[in-house]
């Protein structure tokens, strides 16, 4: 389904640094709510956002479980498992890779989705943290 590459692409561009490539996927008027409360309105809030991370910062998002419901022909909904890892850029990697931080966040996406002229975009996403370990 293209509703759920939509999903597993927007976690692979905030891993890979791609705040333009992940504020793409969303609708011109979409709304990003995120963990912390802060809603970014639209393309641009997306990219500037994202594009404000710290560089050093390596995050992976583990996406999983990902449940849909249709609404419509031109709408969709689903709620996505997210288990989020996070590492410094300047700790040297070693045969196993980077160490993570010792905190990892069990989170969801609650996404709905909209069919576009340009095909289906994400037109609004709340992202939480539902569990935690350290």
């Amino acid at each position: 389904m293209r509703c759920r590459d939509l999903v597993l692409r927007s976690a692979a561009c905030v891993d890979a640094g791609d705040a333009a490539g992940l504020a793409a996927l969303f609708t011109a008027d979409a709304t990003l709510a995120r963990p912390d409360g802060t809603v970014l309105h639209g393309r641009s809030a997306i990219a500037d956002a994202y594009a404000r991370r710290p560089a050093g910062r390596i995050t992976r998002h583990l996406v999983c479980g990902t449940l849909f419901d249709t609404l419509g022909e031109d709408q969709a909904e689903a709620t996505s498992q997210v288990l989020l890892w996070t590492a410094d850029a300047d700790q040297p990697p070693g045969p196993h890779g980077r160490p993570a931080h010792p905190l990892q966040r069990l989170g969801h996406f609650s996404d709905r989705f909209a069919r576009t002229a340009a095909g289906w975009r994400i037109g609004h996403r709340q992202a939480g943290f539902d569990l935690f370990a350290t």
